[in-house]
């Protein structure tokens, strides 16, 4: 299941799409029941399915490489998903960045079994400060 685009803006080797992530998404059944959260699979299945469509049509999933999940993303947030291209290394690279206001954030608070364990309101993220980012490899 698919997150609700909102915007896309391409070239040959780059797309950005702006990504409501709504709660009621399956990834998030039992993905925690008191604090749900997006899988990194339903991130990397994302930036695949977005990837192929768009820049990479008849290539084929062959491993991942360097995934980084930095910040977790809860529901009802607004993610920019940034793709780039290099059909040279068979390589497609993605980030995902939380957006509220038109402005890259970080979110919080992070509660875990009632405590919280990271606190503060959705602040303006350092620059280049990713949700999740990686790189995968084609195949033809």
């Amino acid at each position: 299941m698919l997150p609700v685009e909102l915007s896309r803006a391409c070239s040959s080797s780059q797309a950005e799409l702006l990504l409501y992530v709504d709660a009621g998404l399956f990834w998030f059944d039992g993905h925690f029941p008191r604090q749900p959260l997006l899988p990194g699979v339903a991130q990397l299945d994302w930036a695949l399915h977005y990837g192929r469509e768009i820049l990479a049509p008849g290539w084929r999933f062959l491993s991942v490489e360097n995934i980084k999940f930095q910040h977790p993303v809860l529901p009802d947030k607004t993610l920019r998903l940034t793709l780039n291209w290099l059909e040279e290394k068979q390589q497609l690279t993605f980030s995902y960045h939380i957006v509220v206001n038109e402005q890259i954030v970080v979110n919080g608070p992070i509660v875990v079994n009632g405590q919280t364990v990271a606190n503060g309101q959705d602040a303006p993220a350092q620059t280049g400060q990713a949700a999740s980012s990686g790189k995968i490899r084609l195949c033809r």
